[in-house]
């Protein structure tokens, strides 16, 4: 997918560029390939494949939930920014938090929304564990996302505590996605959480399966959860 497809495809569902959106992403491309060179952000560099599988897939999210306005983005382990970053490029307005385990992620990420002139963006350094803990950002989100961090039991309990209620968690995965909806049947209830919708699409060009899955937060989470570091992955809640 070259830019001019990329531009095509989001116009065709309904959203339109401008001239300083267009060049954000172009610098976002250079910057990822560049910082790439120094640490491992993405196996994903060639210029077809970034802009269809990190930023056109990133956005469609958007597709399906309504972004517009100053609503709170949580985006829980983001690795070198997907999905919130093409999402705040796209969708200005949002207040963006992004947390990473990774310090050096984290770096990249400040530098990126220094070049790309981002604002109302926060990047926060820790687990996701302990940051759903924390009362500064637990249940303070109107939309939580995730974009493949862990099988969908797991990235629940990472997720929901941050999701304000009355708030969503968007859970972004690719194939096989029906069955860690079913795994995780329990934890979401557990978590105060109900599926709203789940939408299954095709990448264009290369015609691989996305699923998205919208969650209300329907009730608080229970305090204990999340669990401490590393808990939640050995033991997922049954």
């Amino acid at each position: 997918m070259n830019e001019e497809q990329f531009l095509q495809a989001l116009k065709e569902k309904g959203i339109e560029l401008t001239e300083k959106q267009i060049a954000q992403f172009k610098m976002y491309f250079e910057e990822l390939v560049e910082w790439n060179e120094k640490m491992n952000l993405t196996a994903i560099t060639d210029e077809p494949s970034v802009y269809l599988k990190h930023f056109y897939d990133s956005i469609s999210a958007a597709f399906y939930v309504d972004l517009n306005g100053k609503k709170k983005l949580c985006d829980v382990g983001a690795g070198a920014g997907f999905p919130s970053i093409p999402i705040k490029i796209c969708f200005p307005e949002l207040h963006v938090t992004i947390v990473d385990s990774l310090n050096k992620r984290i770096g990249f990420l400040n530098h990126l929304a220094e070049k790309l002139q981002l604002e109302n963006v926060e990047f926060v350094h820790a687990r996701a564990e302990d940051f759903g803990q924390n009362k500064a950002y637990r249940e303070k989100f109107d939309i939580v996302t995730a974009r493949a961090v862990a099988r969908l039991s797991v990235l629940s309990e990472l997720c929901i505590p941050l999701v304000k209620k009355g708030g969503i968690f968007v859970a972004m995965k690719g194939a096989a996605a029906k069955e860690e909806l079913v795994d995780a049947k329990r934890p979401l209830t557990v978590l105060g959480a109900k599926i709203q919708k789940d939408y299954s699409f095709l990448l264009p060009v290369e015609d691989s399966e996305r699923n998205i899955f919208v969650f209300s937060k329907v009730k608080e989470t229970p305090s204990k959860y999340p669990r401490k570091p590393g808990v939640p992955n050995k033991t997922p809640i049954k």
